[in-house]
C-alpha cells in the first residue's frame, strides 16, 4: 500500500487534535467527557484516511455515496477543531474577566469602608 500525502498529514493532524484536547484536560480547562469525544472523532478521520475501505462499510450504513466525502469530513473536522479553540479560549476570557470583576468589587468595598 502506498501512502498518498493525505494519508500522512490528516493523521499526523489527528493525533495533534487529541494531544491539544487532553493537555486542557491536563490543565483542567475541558473535562474527560470532551477530550474523549475529540478524540474518537479525530481517531474516526484518521482511520478513514489510513483504510479508505472503511468508507465502504460507513457507505452502506450511512448512505454516502463516494469517497470524495473524506475530504469533506477532513474539512468539517478542521472547522470543528477552531470552533474547540475558540470555545476554550473564550471560557479562558470570561474566566478572567469574572476575577477582575471579583478584585475590582473587593477593591471598591475596601475603600468604601474607609
Amino acid at each position: 500500500m502506498e501512502l498518498t500525502a493525505y494519508q500522512i498529514l490528516t493523521p499526523a493532524a489527528s493525533l495533534v487534535a487529541v494531544l491539544y484536547a487532553w493537555s486542557l484536560v491536563a490543565r483542567k480547562k475541558k473535562t474527560i467527557w470532551e477530550a474523549m469525544v475529540w478524540t474518537i472523532f479525530w481517531f474516526s478521520i484518521a482511520a478513514i484516511a489510513l483504510f479508505p475501505d472503511l468508507l465502504d462499510f460507513l457507505r452502506r450504513i450511512t448512505g454516502v455515496r463516494n469517497r470524495q466525502n473524506a475530504v469533506f469530513v477532513t474539512s468539517i473536522g478542521i472547522l470543528f477543531f477552531i470552533v474547540f479553540y475558540l470555545v476554550v479560549r473564550l471560557e479562558e476570557l470570561e474566566r478572567r474577566m469574572a476575577k477582575l470583576v471579583r478584585s475590582i468589587a473587593v477593591r471598591d468595598m475596601r475603600d468604601d469602608d474607609q
